[in-house]
């Protein structure tokens, strides 16, 4: 078997209307003077296992043209974003599909988690190297974690067997393909990658991660993530 090859997703075509910042948040400056974004493509596009980059934009986008990375060698083109963040990888994969094979890996990342170590990126592609599905990155919880009917807690959930999603989420193309099809074909709905992958019965590695990886939805997120990028980044 030929050594399979690493290609970026990175979905951006949101809107961020939680943010009210009048831009999508993907857009927004750090502290740093880079954009959330091109914080994002900085670190992961300077992973020497990543080959290849498809980025995901809104249709009318008028930003990411002024990107420090619009034009880095690495991006391999632009898709039109969908409804739903898994039309927009739809949308990529299918702009991937002359540069990889079946077997290569697929990292999809949020275009708003700019404080992922790459570290963690390198050990998410470490230990997922010989594994014929794939995983993503997680943290474990350690809050008690209440189920509710209402604003009524109802019972308590299992924390030890509770983990919180982060991104990249890493599958081969052919399964990533497949389970997103299946999606289409079946009206599901999904949450993310990891999910798509459930519902074709098969089941994603959980590499642990740190929170640092966070994902910006409010200001607060913001402002934390700004912290991170000055404090803890390698």
């Amino acid at each position: 078997m030929t050594t399979a090859q690493h290609f970026l997703i990175v979905p951006a075509s949101g809107i961020g209307s939680r943010m009210n910042a009048g831009q999508p948040k993907q857009y927004l400056k750090l502290e740093n003077g880079l954009s959330v974004l091109d914080q994002t493509l900085k670190t992961l596009l300077n992973i020497k296992q990543i080959k290849g980059c498809v980025i995901a934009i809104a249709k009318n986008d008028s930003n990411f043209k002024h990107s420090n990375f619009a034009r880095h060698k690495k991006i391999l083109a632009t898709a039109i974003g969908g409804k739903e963040r898994f039309h927009s990888v739809i949308a990529a994969l299918k702009l991937l599909r002359p540069f990889a094979k079946d077997n290569d890996w697929v990292l999809v990342h949020d275009a708003v988690r700019p404080c992922v170590k790459a570290s963690e990126v390198q050990n998410l592609i470490t230990q997922l190297k010989d594994n014929p599905v794939g995983g993503l990155l997680a943290t474990r919880v350690v809050d008690t974690i209440k189920k509710s009917d209402g604003n009524i807690a109802t019972s308590t959930l299992d924390r030890f067997k509770l983990w919180q999603a982060q991104t990249p989420q890493m599958y081969r193309f052919s399964v990533l393909s497949e389970a997103l099809e299946n999606v289409v074909k079946n009206n599901l709905f999904i949450t993310d990658e990891a999910n798509s992958i459930e519902h074709l019965g098969l089941s994603s590695v959980l590499v642990e991660s740190s929170k640092n990886n966070l994902k910006i939805t409010t200001e607060e997120d913001l402002a934390l993530a700004n912290f991170y990028l000055k404090h803890n980044q390698e």
